[in-house]
């Protein structure tokens, strides 16, 4: 591929993937391309960023209705990004989490309201004891990143990985105050991991990516060969180059998993369509928390919550080294967007809830126009 060629395809957005699924959404008397709808929006971004690969999914249900990568997966090497292509999921990882912490309270095995250290032997009985639902609403007090830097260095399995912070204190007194917390959600992993006795990775694949057809949604572990994971960049001085190495064996929970953008999608909806937990503990889920001095969070269980448009959703996203993803979904039209690509540093929340109310008025039969009544005579 002629270097001239590479410019085009990475910073015009050139399609390179084939549509995987339903291209027209037909409500009506009225039948829309969805890629008109999506593939402007998303042919805007990547100019606008330099994005160099990027994936996008649709579902409306449980129907993949759009799929399509862009650019390439690996710069380097000439590699598309296409549908198959695997990103990391940065911190979607903590709804995936969060569903897998709900699925054992919803069978009665789990209080949320129980001390942590009273389940997870490995966390130390802090100042004031910590529980499961302040960890799902970031309201443990449990830090988040300070300056350690990322890590290069490969744990066995979250309970190991708790030594990056257990001895630390507190920040506040749990409830008081709203403090995001990767931390917060590898100790929720630690839990998942607890009640299972096996390692995270492999309860994420037998509690949800087998049940979802998401084969591609696994742990990103850096040792493993994952057939079409890309390569990530970040920009320097307004060039790209190479994204740092890192680990996150320690994260699973918080933000260690990885997969296709379809295959997240699928994950979405899912959820939405009661396929992992009952819809009493999906609106629980998708109820705002607050803080015990009544300040909202905009945050439920492992979701942000929040309306465009008049239009209820639940999302979250994701940056990390080599990657940046968003998930949202529409609750209430259940229409699910996943946008994933391997640049750092790129806010794609915006861009998804603008796809996902698009979709949506897309379905939305639009009134016959009336033709004009002819009026005789001269005016």
């Amino acid at each position: 591929m002629t270097a001239k060629r590479r410019l085009c395809v990475l910073f015009l957005g050139l399609s390179l993937g084939p549509l995987s699924a339903g291209s027209v959404l037909a409500q009506g008397n009225q039948a829309q391309p969805i890629k008109t709808i999506v593939e402007p929006l998303l042919r805007e971004k990547i100019k606008a960023a330099g994005i160099p690969g990027l994936s996008c999914a649709v579902m409306v249900r449980d129907k993949l209705v759009y799929s399509e990568g862009f650019g390439f997966a690996d710069v380097e090497n000439d590699v598309p990004a296409t549908t198959k292509t695997v990103y990391r999921l940065a911190s979607i990882s903590k709804p995936v989490t969060a569903v897998l912490l709900m699925q054992i309270v919803e069978r009665g095995d789990l209080d949320l309201d129980t001390p942590v250290h009273q389940i997870v032997p490995e966390w130390p009985q802090k100042r004031w004891p910590v529980t499961c639902r302040q960890l799902l609403a970031h309201l443990g007090g449990v830090r988040h990143y300070l300056n350690e830097g990322e890590s290069t260095k490969r744990y066995r399995d979250q309970l190991a990985g708790l030594s990056r912070f257990a001895a630390d204190p507190l920040l506040h007194q749990p409830t008081t105050k709203y403090q995001y917390s990767t931390y917060g959600y590898n100790l929720l992993a630690a839990v998942v991991e607890t009640h299972y006795a096996k390692t995270f990775g492999k309860v994420v694949q037998e509690r949800l990516s087998s049940q979802c057809n998401a084969p591609s949604l696994q742990d990103d572990d850096q040792r493993r060969l994952i057939r079409w994971r890309a390569q990530g960049y970040r920009k320097r001085g307004g060039k790209l180059t190479n994204s740092g190495l890192m680990d996150s064996s320690y994260k699973l929970g918080g933000g260690g998993l990885c997969a296709s953008a379809p295959d997240l999608a699928r994950f979405g909806a899912a959820l939405q369509l009661g396929k992992f937990v009952s819809p009493a503990t999906l609106k629980q889920m998708w109820t705002e928390q607050f803080t015990k001095g009544g300040k909202g969070l905009n945050y439920g269980f492992g979701f942000r919550l929040g309306t465009a448009k008049g239009h209820r959703y639940a999302a979250h996203s994701g940056a990390q080294s080599r990657v940046s993803t968003m998930m949202s979904m529409l609750i209430d039209e259940q229409i699910t967007v996943v946008i994933m690509c391997n640049l750092e540093g790129v806010r794609l929340s915006p861009l998804s809830l603008r796809i996902a109310v698009g979709v949506l008025e897309g379905m939305t039969p639009q009134p016959a126009k009336k033709a004009k009544q002819k009026t005789g005579g001269k005016r």
